[in-house]
């Protein structure tokens, strides 16, 4: 089978955030999941990327907002022909729950994580480079120690306040990259470039490309335009460059 690698671009903030939580929720699944004393490590660091962008932004209100934006796209399809209604209604009835957990979740996400005095010390201490060594932090070094099913305890509870969140953006991400059949371009000695529709915002763009082709997508874009390099990797340290070849590949413009 010839193996494709998908780039994605997101073309607004919103969705930028959502992606960079998107990532880093399955990085903490994954290592969460890990044995070893250096997985709870990268778990306990991805927590607090995760905690970070929290602290920066009200993204709950974006989320709902995100949220009864889809649901009122979804409704209004809801009297077309050639629609399942059924599964429609199960998807709206999703949105709507997903909605009305954050709506009725109190507080702002993720303060009772950084009630935990173990998570504060580890907090701030991650900023110094190896700054979570034993000898700084004796206490996460015994928690660090302890039985696997403790420390699953312990990361359940961390964790909890984020599961409405990472379904809102799994189901918001979702909806957004299947909004968009992709279709079949060329780029001309490796550069392809085109104009948006401003009636029509794109959020998400996606581009396929053989693995077999040796390149990897650059893409770089705004609300009225965006420009994709297929870049050859450096052989020798020096910077990626330009291929001359023409290269087909799949676009999808993600709008809903």
């Amino acid at each position: 089978m010839n193996r494709q690698t998908t780039y994605e671009f997101p073309l607004n903030e919103r969705i930028r955030v959502f992606m960079r939580l998107e990532q880093l929720f399955q990085q903490l699944s994954h290592f969460m999941a890990g044995d070893s004393v250096f997985d709870k490590r990268a778990a306990v660091d991805t927590l607090l990327d995760i905690l970070v962008i929290f602290g920066r932004a009200d993204l709950k209100s974006e989320l709902i907002k995100e949220l009864d934006r889809h649901a009122k796209v979804l409704g209004m399809l809801s009297g077309s022909q050639d629609v399942d209604t059924q599964k429609l209604q199960e998807i709206l009835s999703e949105l709507t729950q997903a909605s009305r957990n954050l709506y009725n979740a109190s507080g702002k996400v993720g303060a009772s994580v950084m009630e935990s005095g173990l998570f504060q010390s580890i907090s701030q201490r991650s900023t110094i480079p190896g700054g979570t060594c034993s000898f700084d932090l004796p206490a996460f070094h015994y928690w660090l120690e302890q039985d696997r099913a403790d420390q699953q305890r312990d990361f359940q509870q961390w964790t909890q306040p984020f599961a409405d969140i990472r379904n809102a953006i799994d189901l918001i991400l979702g909806f957004i990259r299947q909004s968009s059949a992709p279709k079949q371009e060329i780029a001309q000695a490796g550069f392809f470039q085109l104009a948006l529709d401003k009636s029509h915002p794109v959020q998400l763009l996606r581009v396929g490309v053989s693995a077999s082709v040796g390149c990897f997508a650059e893409i770089s874009g705004g609300k009225h335009r965006f420009s994709i390099r297929f870049m050859m990797p450096s052989s020798d340290e020096n910077r990626p460059t330009q291929t001359p070849a023409d290269i087909s590949f799949s676009l999808s413009r993600c709008a809903v």
